[in-house]
This record gives structure tokens, sequence and C-alpha cells, in this order.
């Protein structure tokens, strides 16, 4: 919209010259009362046709100007005013002012559509010079002086029309510059939307691109076998590289065959019901299944399927996770929870029998010692004797097995210790079969009871052997490993670190799986009534792991069997044996002897077996009234003979640090069945020294007294 209308006609003309009569002489001829005669009619008709849109001579509006100046003002009034003039007849001179050219400059500086005839004489300006001055233009006729009246009214009536048909044609060319200007923008903004559309698409593209890119990567790179299903016939449509490693096919043999072809089986109750869930659109977790590979070998598995969308369809996810080493670790776990819950009840039950049989021995020994011992009696004591001994082994076999036996151990090379009882094997192998012994040069040496490791190695060979009826062969290898995380996940005890490897192999008849899983129990075996108690590979492996070791076995039906054992390193130097304490005589009631076990019957046996030797023997059944009795001896005891394990809250390392608090360079003699150790003790305990084991006969008793009072002060660790 325009902000004023446009014109349908204009007839205002200004007529600027310094004569009067000029501006008289242009009232007549287009004033109101000009003549309309027949000749201006014809006239008007020749130019303009019979039915002229041009203003009748009545129609012109004239104004005057006698200066260029006021005629240059009039017309700024008009454009002010929104009246503008349509033409201006300009005279070339008005002395004393502007002429009529500079008029006409200024004029058009104003307003560059008005109209201008200029009135000149022959002696005024000529063309050229007034070209020179305006320039070429048609907005400018010259009208020479005197000029006639019809050629004022043609040029009036002609370039009024003139400014009317150019005035609307600027006007619609605005309009139409201003559509132009519209629909450019609106282009313009329709290109820009465009554009911004077209970027975000293809930013949306990019990132979709990188989302496809980043799952797919994401897909065939997860650890869990993956596949993607066909809704209808549960085809395989995808699957990742796990998958592929998992059934060991590739995936031209895989895609397009069923979930259940392409290597997971289910029971067929399993598959009806998994696929029922499916078709019912309800999901599947945690399904039991198997993972079948091209070999045949199976793994226990768990599935998961899920629906999802995929591409404008519903398709099928479905997740494997292989728990086969899970589940055999679950098994490890629990079958070394269940040998360690043996393991405590056969230590209680070793305990107990040591102090039975400490009572049994002990009374034996004193009664054989006694002079004129009828014949028949001497000899039903020693055969209790000898029942008490086997029992005693017996009861060490069961704490060997529970990790709760006193050892003694030392700075040792593993090949040093096979070559000691090389020979003794060697008499327990028969001709039949080969004893081979292969050992690594410059062996790490290792922290280890010496006693222990002989039993593992004897009760390893003796087993090899009787596990072959024809001829065969043992071989028995140590060597230096280095087991690393991954090596240690095959045994739920194993660890990375640097260990002795023992490594004993015999051909003979194997194990099947079955046996295999239970050879480490106690009194399991598989040999005749009679030939074996069940405790040999059972205290093996109780002894292994009180050398923070483990063992693994290996066998198959006709094809032998194989123990490795790892003992780890050690970097500790060895220490050289103490010498041994020369025992004197005890000074009868001179040595006293403060005596705490909380087994009466214990008690009463060393007490008796300590009293005949002629000591005086103070008693007390715990640590607390152990404590009472010192306070109130104070100073007069000569040595402590305690038991490691008693109530109270006191154990008898307890009482003998109390002792020593009291009294520098106290002498004590421990007793125990137990691995001190295991008790938070400080003390290494060695035999002969300041350690009495159960179950003891009465000259052990004895003897193990008369060392610890004839020793220096007790230490409070002993090297090992």
């Amino acid at each position: 919209m325009h902000p004023h209308p446009i014109a349908a006609s204009n007839n205002r003309i200004l007529v600027i010259d310094d004569n009067p009569e000029i501006h008289a002489d242009f009232r007549k001829v287009l004033g109101p009362a000009a003549p309309a005669n027949a000749a201006l009619d014809d006239v008007l008709a020749e130019f303009f046709g019979p039915k002229a849109t041009a203003a009748a001579p009545s129609d012109f509006h004239l104004d005057s100007a006698y200066q260029g100046k006021e005629g240059l003002e009039m017309v700024v009034r008009s454009i002010a005013e929104g009246r503008p003039y349509a033409m201006a007849f300009v005279d070339v001179r008005m002395p004393p002012g502007w002429d009529g050219v500079e008029t006409i400059t200024r004029i058009w500086e104003i307003d560059a559509s008005i109209q201008i005839v200029i009135c000149t004489a022959y002696s005024d300006y000529s063309w050229q010079e007034i070209i020179a001055k305006l320039g070429k233009t048609d907005r400018l006729v010259i009208l020479k002086k005197p000029f006639d009246s019809i050629e004022v009214l043609q040029l009036a009536h002609a370039l009024t029309e003139k400014w009317l048909l150019t005035h609307q044609a600027r006007h619609q060319l605005e309009d139409l510059n201003r559509l132009v200007d519209e629909r450019t923008r609106a282009l313009q903004e329709s290109n820009a939307r465009l554009q911004r559309e077209m970027a975000e698409r293809e930013l949306a593209q990019e990132a979709l691109k990188f989302s496809e890119e980043r799952l797919a990567k994401a897909f065939d790179a997860s650890p869990l076998p993956v596949a993607i299903l066909r809704l209808d016939d549960h085809g395989c449509i995808e699957v990742n590289r796990a998958f592929l490693a998992a059934t060991g096919g590739d995936s031209q043999e895989i895609l397009g065959r069923s979930l259940w072809e392409a290597g997971v089986r289910l029971e067929a109750q399993a598959r009806l019901e998994t696929v029922g869930l499916l078709s019912r659109g309800q999901r599947v977790r945690e399904r039991a299944c198997h993972l079948v590979s091209k070999t045949g070998e199976e793994r226990a598995a768990l599935l998961w399927i899920e629906r999802f969308e995929l591409a404008g369809g519903l398709h099928l996810l479905a997740v494997v996770q292989d728990v086969s080493e899970k589940l055999k670790l679950e098994t490890q776990l629990r079958q070394s929870q269940k040998m360690e819950a043996i393991g405590h009840l056969a230590a209680g039950v070793a305990h107990d029998l040591n102090n039975i049989i400490t009572v049994v021995s002990g009374h034996t020994s004193l009664q054989l010692a006694k002079a004129q011992l009828d014949s028949d009696v001497a000899w039903s004591l020693r055969q209790v004797q000898g029942a008490g001994e086997r029992a005693a082994a017996l009861t060490r076999q069961l704490l060997a097995f529970s990790r709760k036996q006193v050892m003694e151990k030392k700075v040792v090379s593993l090949s040093a210790v096979i070559q000691n009882v090389a020979s003794m094997l060697r008499r327990l192998i028969p001709e039949n079969l080969a004893l081979t012994f292969e050992h690594q040069p410059e062996l790490p040496l290792i922290h280890a009871d010496v006693c222990n490791l002989e039993q593992i190695i004897v009760n390893l060979v003796v087993n090899a052997r009787d596990a072959m009826s024809a001829d065969g062969r043992i071989t028995v290898c140590t060597a230096a490993v280095e087991v690393t995380a991954a090596q240690a996940t095959r045994s739920p005890e194993a660890r990375p670190g640097h260990f002795a490897r023992l490594t004993v192999t015999d051909t003979g008849e194997g194990m099947s799986p079955e046996t295999l899983a239970h050879i480490f129990e106690p009194f399991f075996t598989t040999k005749p009534v009679g030939k074996g108690t069940g405790m040999g590979l059972a205290t093996v492996l109780g002894i292994i792991q009180q050398h923070e070791g483990w063992i693994e076995a290996e066998s198959q039906l006709g094809q032998g069997t194989t123990f490795r054992i790892y003992l780890p390193v050690t970097d500790r130097a060895g220490v050289a044996e103490a010498a041994p304490v020369a025992a004197r005589p005890p000074r009868a009631a001179d040595d006293v002897i403060l005596l705490v076990e909380d087994d009466a019957d214990v008690r009463s046996l060393a007490r008796c077996v300590l009293e005949e030797a002629g000591y005086r023997v103070l008693e007390a059944d715990d640590g607390p009234r152990a404590i009472a009795t010192w306070r109130e001896y104070a100073g007069r005891i000569d040595l402590l003979l305690t038991d490691m394990v008693m109530p109270g809250g006191l154990s008898g390392s307890d009482v003998a640090a109390r002792f020593r608090a009291d009294r520098l360079g106290c002498k004590v003699l421990f007793s125990s069945g137990y691995n001190v150790e295991l008790f938070g003790s400080d003390l290494s305990l060695r035999e002969d020294f300041n350690y009495l084991g159960k179950p003891y006969l009465a000259d052990q008793l004895l003897g193990a007294v008369a060392r610890a009072l004839a020793g220096e002060a007790t230490p409070d660790r002993v090297a090992a």
C-alpha cells in the first residue's frame, strides 16, 4: 500500500516568469475563461481522440511565481502538501535572480518528475547550450516566444497527461518492485529456511550415521555373543564376532539359519517354552542353554531374548552369556568351602584325640617304665602303646589336612629335598616301574617344612605306584615358573607370582572326572579295603595350603595322572640352627613348674610324671588362673608349661607374654597339637627347644622339661 493513493489526474501548473503579462496570457489560454471553440476541440480530438482522458481547459490550476527562488519554494511547498505540480512554464531570463536554467536545475533537485516547458526567444540560449547545462532528458520541452495559444494548450494537455502516466507507471513499478522485493524476501527466507533444514538434515544424517556406526561397533565389539533375529522364524540376520568365536562358525554359515541351528541349544521342553514366550511378545530372561561349537564342544550359558524395532520392523535381540567358567569357579568354591568345613571338623576331632592319646600313651609309658612288670601285662601295654602311636599318626594327618599342625620351616631347595628321599623312593618302587627325576638347575629357594615336603613327595609317588598294575613310568620334575594373571584363573587358590613347581606324573590307569572331583576329600579312596586310609591326598592338600601354595590335578582314564604343586619362592636367607641344649637333671623340689592345661586327664598325667621325677608342680586349668597362681608365687616359678589353646579368653602365648612382662628371663615350654601361627602367635616353635607336641610319652615330657630348664631364656622369636 502507498502512503498516498495513486492520482487519477493532475492539472496543477506553475508559471515562473518575471513578466506579469505573461502570467495573464497563460491564464487566458489555460484558465477557466479560455474559449472552447470547435477548432480547439478538433485539435484536442486529433491528439487525444474523441474520448480523451486529459483535463478540459477549465480543469487546469495555475500558480504564478515571478522569480526562480519563489518558484522553487512553491514546488517544495506543493510536495510537502502532497499536491505536486505536473508541469511548469519557466522563462529563461528572469533578472536580477536565477535564470531559467538554474531554476530548472534547482527544481529537478527537489522534484525530478515535474515536466518543464522552457520559454525562450531566438536571442536566448541555444538548444545545445541548454542541453549542455541541463543534460538530455524527456522532461524538457522548448517553447519559442512568441508562442501560440493552441501550442500552449497542447503542451499543457500532453505534459500533464505524461506526468500522470509517468506517475502511475512509477507507482506501478514501485508496486512491482515492492512485490518483487517481498517475493524475493519470501524466497530468500524460504531458501534460508531450506538451507537450515538441509543443514539440520545433514547434521541429523551425520549424527545418525555416527550413531549407527557407533552402535554397529559396540554390537560387534561386545564380549558377549549377540545375534539379531527375525521375528517369525528366529533366523539370524546379524551376529557379532563373539558369537562367531563362541560357535566356531563364519557369518555365511550362520546368517539365515535359526538361532537353534546356529549354536544355541535348548532342551526340548525349554525350547518349546521359549518359543511360546516369544510368540506372545514376552521376553526371555536368563534361560539356561548350551553354546555348541562346530567341533561339538558344549559350554553352559544363559540366554536373553527381547523384542526391539529395527528398520521399521520388529526383530529379536538375543544375548548369550557363557557361564561355564563361572559354574566351574562356583563348584570349586563350594568344594573349597566343604573342604574347609571338613578341615575344621577334623582339627577339632584331632585335638580331642590328641588329648585322649596323650593320656593313654602317657600312662602306658609310666607303667612300662616300672621294674618287675609282668610280661603279659608288659606285652599288652606295648600293644596299647603301638595303637596309640598309630592313632597319633592319624591325628597328625588330620591336622595336616586341616592346616593346624606345627611346622618347622626352613629355607630349602625343593630339588635338594627330593634328592634326600630319592634313594628311599627307589626302594618303594618295584622293578617293573621306572622312576626318573628331572630338576631345573639353580631352582629358587622356598620357605618350607622339610619333613612335610618329604611326606608330600612320598605320598604322591606311592599313589602313582599303586595306580599302575603293569609296566609304567613315574616322573618327578622341579621347575621355576611365573604364573600370570590369566593362568591364575585355573584354580581358586592360585595367584600370580614366582613359584617353585613340583610335578609328579604317572602312566597309570588314570581317573574319571567324577573320581578326580573327590580325591582330596578325607577318607576318600579308590584302593581296596585295608590298602589305604583315604588321608594321603587330603594330608598333601593341607600341607600345601599351609605353605601358601596350591595343587592342580589332571587325569583321564587310561592316560595316567599328573599332579602339579606350586610353592611360593622366598628371598629370605637361611638361618643357622641353634646348638642343642644339654639337659640337666632336675633339682627335685628346687624346680617349680606351673602346669597350665585345660584337659583334666592330660593335666593329671603331666603332674604325675613330673612329680615322680621330683619336680614341684603348680596347676591351672586356664589363663586367668595361671596368672593368679603366678602372682601368688611370684619369683618362685622356674618354668611355665602351658597348652596353647585354652578357654578363658587367654591362649598359652598370651599367658607367656604376661609372665615375661613381670619377669625377664622366664623359661616357657609350649605344648600343642596345633600350629601356633594360626592363633596370632609371634613364636616359631621348635621341637627340643620350647615346644612339646601332643601326644607325648612320659620320657618325652621329662626330656622337654629338662632341656627347657637347662636352656637360656626363651626368646620372643626363635629362628626356624
